[in-house]
């Protein structure tokens, strides 16, 4: 100490060397939160990806860290494939999904037709075009599975595909490269072909929101509606004393740990998001077994055994009424039994509604 004042060192030792390394933006068990949650929402992704490459598609072991651009730029290995969208409903930010060139262009040669082997390291637009569109499929798969895990619909973006082949080039248009980013980065395995990583990374907004809702906490907005929501259930001109006691203690109660009580939210069968038409695009090809049933009866086991050749079976249907068309045994339309040639065939006149439709094969 010189003339009263401390010197630098003094200070440190006073402070006890403070730590002044800044925080991570989340703590351990959000990371384990969003790894398990990204590792549903790829599994969904690699299911779309091995339905279009006709091959097993496992991605799996997610590995959780907070990263930057500017970061990816120094450890990632360049040029990648980047697939970039914006959450445009309930969810904010941008996602990001990266590839390796070297496994893409493992992916588009199988999509052309190709085994997959002794490939070029350098894409053609055709190439590209194909290995954007799988990976359109995989980030559209992750959204509608992350969809159903928060029960809210999760729209994105038309997606932005660039081959980024500089880390002097930017990655994206829509984020800082000096932000913090949630990278989480998966083993990639297509059978004996490929063993690789490719790497997902949200914003920090988009993580909190995910894990938010996936804990349970509710934002000011949601309080002051469960708030409305049990003032309206008492009507004032009822209140007695004791129901103002009971209220008063329940209000003071409200910090206290409480059932988490919410309407239920249910998506419109209606409508449907682009990546769930997406997604069955990915099963057009699928066959379905289409069968007519002309009518039903009920009978004993006395009546069935005693049938035999001649044996007449009364139907529930009139001669005038139309038959039911099934489709994997569930009802699609109605028609009327005609003759093509030699063969039977049923006229179509009325169709099921959509939203019939979809109950039926939900067994609902």
């Amino acid at each position: 100490m010189h003339d009263g004042l401390l010197s630098q060192e003094e200070i440190d030792a006073l402070l006890g060397n403070v730590n002044t390394t800044p925080s991570s933006p989340l703590s351990e068990s959000d990371k384990d939160l969003l790894g398990e949650i990204g590792n549903i929402s790829m599994g969904s992704a690699s299911t779309a990806l091995s339905t279009i490459l006709g091959k097993m598609v496992n991605i799996t072991t997610p590995k959780v860290s907070i990263t930057s651009i500017n970061r990816i730029k120094e450890s990632f290995e360049v040029p990648i494939v980047s697939l970039e969208v914006l959450y445009t409903e309930n969810l904010k930010g941008a996602n990001l999904l990266l590839i390796k060139i070297t496994d893409a262009a493992i992916i588009a040669d199988i999509m052309m037709g190709g085994s997959g082997e002794n490939v070029n390291r350098a894409l053609s637009e055709i190439e590209i075009s194909a290995v954007s569109e799988a990976m359109n499929q995989m980030i559209g798969s992750a959204a509608t599975s992350l969809s159903t895990m928060l029960n809210f619909p999760v729209n994105i973006s038309p997606p932005t595909a660039r081959i980024w082949d500089d880390a002097s080039k930017t990655l994206s248009d829509n984020v800082d490269p000096n932000e913090d980013m949630v990278e989480i980065a998966f083993r990639l395995t297509i059978e004996d072909l490929l063993d690789s990583q490719i790497m997902l990374l949200l914003s920090i907004e988009t993580a909190k929101i995910i894990i938010n809702k996936m804990t349970g906490q509710s934002n000011e907005e949601e309080i002051i509606q469960k708030e409305e929501f049990f003032v309206d259930e008492t009507p004032i001109s009822k209140i007695d004393n004791a129901s103002q006691s009971k209220v008063i203690e329940q209000n003071m109660a409200v910090e206290e740990p409480q059932i988490n009580i919410q309407k239920a939210k249910f998506s419109p069968l209606t409508h449907f998001s682009n990546q769930e038409k997406q997604n069955i695009d990915l099963i057009l090809d699928v066959p379905l077994e289409i069968s007519v049933v002309l009518g039903r009866a009920k009978k004993t086991i006395k009546e069935i055994l005693e049938m035999g050749p001649g044996s007449l079976v009364e139907l529930d249907k009139l001669t005038e009424e139309p038959v039911e068309i099934l489709v994997n045994g569930k009802k699609v339309a109605l028609g009327e039994v005609v003759v093509i040639d030699e063969n039977f065939g049923v006229r179509i006149n009325s169709i099921i509604s959509n939203v019939d439709r979809v109950k039926s094969l939900q067994g609902k």
